[in-house]
């Protein structure tokens, strides 16, 4: 009885087996018969389509309505226009006159910072956010003149042209490469780039604002302590060289010095209080507006400017001038302008993106990053046709907008209109507003830029980014605005380029009781298959800058396995590809390769978790003929199988 019952458990054991077997080739029929992958140009071809009609277009849609669905793509006012309502506007209008207050004296202080004269900075926070509240898909994003972005101008138009020497050619420039800003802007929303954005890493974004927030408060010891020449250089040795020297051998006057500091500390006052009280938000908006008023006041009433306090003189008002016939395309200094104009461009969006990304996600919506740098765009292009210099997002007056309840960007249109109304009445009364109290403005705006904590948890976190951070940091602060960026992008190319021509092969085993295969230095409890090694590559792409790197590793784990993890002698390599995205010419010759090495030692070559687009061109190659389709499986677990079935006895009877 006994053996009959062993012969039919035999019986049973086997057809289980032939079952397996037969599941297992099926599985890898269906990988090998996979249809092949879209062609380059059938891939071309969809992303233009997708690039012109980004909503797609059905059978039922008319030419009216595909032309009405893609102007609410682009106009997206269009949309939640219709649905406004006067209890939102209400909010709005409140949000918009607080804004404002903020807006126009920061904004005559930015103009100051990138060397304009101060009607400029309120042309930018007039004509670019009408133009945004059209085309913007964010509700509380401020736009206007920013510092950072300021300071851009400020340090790499003057290399072309001094603004001491001659300023309209200077303005001229400027504008000028506010169009190249735009334009670069709007094509890389149109074409769906906005990857270019992330080139720069989140690292190098808190070094680089820590960095420019030092300079941008240095560069305000002009305005603070009433200094008259100042260097044009931006790093943090030349300026302060330049104070030393002039207080040395220009007069100075102290007034400067405590009109600007007694109203920073009033400004910081506020901001300590309206953080506090949250009820209180209103009085760190309204503080710098307040500042202006005061200070103008006290000034005109002292006569304060006849003892040494440097005030803003004349102010140019009225609606903004066209500056279309001042833009320089025939200047022998155009590529420089591009250039100056496409890290304006980059720097620009990924503030804007980040601040309006940031308070997206507090109310709960999605902020596509390709419309809003064709909305970007659109406003610069047409802001340097309207005398203004480059705008984008600021996160402080986004804060502001914010907490004063804004619904839409309704709020950016009535600080437009303020500002408007401001250009046209009130500019003869800045005239006796003091220097000082612009620096001390900006001044008060810079400790958000700098952001210790967060530089400290990127050292807790990843210590290349942190080495990143602070080469971008002392890039910015020891030689240029331009230096800084370009060691930031520089080290972060570095560290994907290392990546990726240096990826690690991981050795991996079974988990016990499952049927799961992982890493056994992070798993030291998964087991290997004696006689069977399996490696699994660690990088999307095998391809000329790594397949010999790879193919070597792979050899020297097969000769380190041999020796250290397994008892007997490796009889197959199982080769996880699961990670291996693509694969080129001498990504295919490199495996070649590797299977002649290991046939010379006896070892088999198995391969596992093929993708999409590899196996075709793997099949194009003949390469699957060469090794043999029997060796070829769609997950690890059915090639270990397969190689146990054989009982290692003779490998080459597995055909699929």
């Amino acid at each position: 009885m006994g053996t009959l019952a062993n012969e039919s458990f035999n019986i049973e054991l086997q057809q289980l087996d032939a079952a397996n077997d037969t599941a297992r080739k099926q599985r890898t029929q269906w990988l090998l018969t996979s249809p092949n992958p879209p062609s380059f140009c059938h891939e071309l071809i969809n992303t233009v389509k997708k690039i012109v009609l980004p909503h797609g277009k059905t059978k039922k849609q008319s030419r009216n309505g595909a032309f009405f669905s893609f102007l609410k793509g682009l106009f997206p006012i269009l949309s939640w226009g219709r649905n406004y309502k006067g209890t939102k506007f209400k909010y709005d209008i409140m949000a918009g006159l607080t804004l404002a207050s903020l807006c126009i004296p920061q904004s005559i202080g930015y103009a100051n910072l990138a060397k304009l004269d101060p009607q400029y900075g309120l042309y930018t926070s007039a004509v670019p956010p009408l133009i945004y509240a059209v085309m913007g898909s964010s509700r509380e994003i401020a736009i206007g003149p920013v510092a950072v972005v300021s300071l851009l101008l400020s340090a790499m138009v003057p290399k072309i042209v001094d603004p001491a020497v001659d300023h309209i050619a200077y303005r001229n420039l400027v504008f000028t490469v506010t169009f190249f800003t735009g334009a670069f802007q709007a094509v890389f929303g149109l074409f769906r780039l906005g990857f270019l954005v992330d080139f720069l890493s989140h690292a190098a974004i808190v070094g680089f604002m820590g960095g420019a927030a030092i300079i941008i408060g240095l560069q305000q010891l002009k305005g603070l302590l009433g200094i008259t020449h100042f260097t044009t250089k931006t790093d943090v040795v030349s300026v302060l060289e330049a104070v030393y020297k002039s207080l040395h051998n220009e007069p100075w006057f102290p007034l400067n010095f405590v009109l600007g500091c007694s109203f920073l500390i009033f400004i910081l006052i506020t901001r300590f209080i309206g953080k506090r009280n949250k009820k209180m938000f209103w009085l760190p908006a309204i503080a710098p507006l307040l500042s202006v008023v005061l200070s103008t006041l006290i000034v005109y009433l002292t006569k304060a400017d006849q003892h040494g306090v440097k005030i803003v003189k004349h102010f140019k008002g009225g609606i903004n001038p066209s500056s279309l016939h001042q833009l320089q395309f025939n200047s022998p200094h155009i590529g420089e302008l591009a250039k100056i104009g496409l890290i304006c461009a980059i720097v620009a969006l990924t503030e804007a993106i980040a601040v309006g990304r940031s308070f997206a996600s507090i109310k709960g919506y999605h902020l596509d990053g390709n419309k809003e740098m064709v909305a970007m765009g659109c406003m610069n292009l047409v802001g340097s046709l309207t005398s203004c210099y480059t705008a984008t997002g600021s996160f402080s007056r986004t804060a502001v907008n914010f907490s004063a309840g804004c619904e839409t960007v309704v709020s950016n249109i009535v600080m437009a209109i303020t500002v408007l109304i401001s250009l046209e009445l009130l500019t003869k009364l800045l005239y006796y507003t003091p220097l000082a109290i612009l620096a001390s403005i900006i001044l008060s705006a810079l400790p958000g830029l700098i952001d210790i904590s967060e530089a400290c948890h990127i050292w807790k976190v990843d210590k290349t980014d942190f080495i990143i951070c602070i080469a971008a940091f002392f890039g910015v602060l020891f030689g240029s605005v331009e230096i800084g960026l370009l060691i930031a992008v520089g080290i972060s190319f570095g560290k994907i380029v290392l990546g990726t021509i240096r990826p690690s092969v991981e050795l991996q085993g079974r988990l016990p009781g499952t049927d799961t295969f992982c890493d056994i230095t992070q798993f030291p409890v998964a087991t290997e298959t004696p006689g069977i090694l399996i490696i699994r590559v660690n990088n999307a792409s095998l391809c000329f800058a790594n397949a010999n790197f790879i193919r070597g590793r792979i050899l020297s784990t097969v000769t380190n396995g041999s020796e250290e993890h397994t008892k007997e002698k490796i009889r197959v390599l199982v080769l996880d590809m699961s990670n291996v995205m693509s694969v080129d010419t001498s990504g295919i010759v490199a495996l070649e390769e590797l299977h002649r090495e290991l046939v010379s030692r006896g070892i088999q070559l198995a391969i596992a978790n093929l993708r999409w687009k590899v196996i075709n061109k793997l099949k194009a190659a003949k390469f699957l003929d060469k090794l043999g389709k029997g060796w070829i499986f769609l997950t690890v677990g059915d090639a270990v199988d397969a190689c146990l079935n054989t009982k290692m006895t003779d490998l080459s009877t597995i055909n699929c």
